[in-house]
């Protein structure tokens, strides 16, 4: 049996930024746990340098939202963890968090979806996503803007109890009913699904079943057929995995945005190289940027964000500070060749 389920560590304060297949639109995650990154200003410079047009702030830093103002950078815009459960009580709590961190940059920056939280589904947190994401929906609608920002929540693939095959994807049975409100309320809204990726995860967790060149998008052979659907990467799976359980959740038209998705390039012998890490990313960057869909959602776009822009020394010791596509002095750790 091919095995997904993994669970993926809290990233808090961390940034993401868009890949659109239909535009050609690629974007790195840009995390902001070290303490010699370079100042957000310079960050911006070298995604506008890269053509890199859409961003994902896992928090609303001031610093950060302050650089991207008049950049032409669409915006994710993700609230800290510890504030859901007040988000989740309070309206007006989520009414101060829009005019704090919407509202005085929505005319110079364009936000694109506010997540409410990170990977926190399961988890001592989980019930407070839905009633945060109600509340965050109300605040933003009551600000009268002049453009929609659908609410959404970004969660690992710890959220399935099925992923094999994709067919049979569905959510953990222990955390189906808050799943089910969520689902409900993006299919409502037209908000997409948020979430995180990483094929070199369920690689680690299971190198018995999963072939190394299905997990690097480098098969040139089908590894798992699925009825009539045939896949020769690992990333396609898990992707069609979760739109087969938002379906049984009753989420048919709810698309999934994938917003994490990287290979780390040291700290665990053969697996973890720079070799390795180049080739998943600009394999992702050219799938991504390509019409073909997945399987399941053939011609149909994939939203998808790179983990991540820079190697960041205060995260856990090991893979966790080695995801980088640049080391923090702005040099390359390997070249990932953007498609714009």
């Amino acid at each position: 049996m091919i095995f997904f389920e993994i669970v993926i560590p809290f990233r808090l304060f961390e940034f993401a930024i868009y890949l659109d297949a239909e535009a050609g639109i690629i974007g790195v995650n840009y995390g902001r746990l070290g303490d010699n990154l370079p100042p957000s200003t310079q960050v911006v410079a070298l995604l506008k340098s890269r053509n890199i047009n859409r961003l994902r702030l896992f928090d609303p830093n001031p610093d950060a939202l302050e650089a991207l103002q008049g950049s032409g950078i669409e915006v994710v815009l993700g609230t800290l963890n510890q504030d859901l459960p007040q988000l989740a009580a309070d309206l007006s709590f989520a009414r101060s968090w829009v005019s704090t961190n919407v509202i005085p940059y929505s005319q110079t920056v364009r936000f694109r979806y506010i997540s409410a939280g990170n990977e926190v589904i399961p988890g001592n947190l989980a019930a407070y996503v839905f009633p945060a994401m109600q509340n965050l929906d109300q605040a933003l609608r009551d600000a009268q803007l002049p453009y929609n920002i659908p609410v959404s929540t970004s969660v690992s693939t710890a959220v399935l109890g099925t992923s094999y095959p994709p067919s049979q994807g569905e959510f953990s049975m222990d955390i189906d009913p808050i799943m089910r409100s969520i689902t409900g309320f993006l299919e409502a809204n037209g908000s997409p699904f948020l979430v995180n990726v990483y094929p070199y995860f369920s690689y680690i967790y299971d190198p018995v079943n999963i072939p190394l060149d299905y997990a690097l998008f480098n098969s040139s052979r089908v590894v798992v057929r699925d009825g009539e659907l045939e896949y020769k990467n690992l990333f396609d799976a898990i992707t069609d995995a979760t739109y087969s359980a938002l379906e049984k959740a009753g989420g048919a038209s709810v698309k999934v945005v994938v917003t994490e998705s990287g290979w780390p390039s040291n700290e665990n012998g053969e697996i973890a190289t720079i070799e390795n890490a180049r080739m998943y990313n600009n394999n992702l960057v050219a799938h991504i940027s390509g019409a073909e869909g997945t399987p399941k959602k053939p011609g149909e776009s994939i939203e998808a964000y790179v983990f991540a822009i820079f190697n960041e020394d205060l995260k856990p010791s090991g893979t966790e500070q080695n995801f980088g596509l640049y080391y923090p002095n702005m040099t390359e750790v390997y070249h990932v060749e953007f498609i714009n």
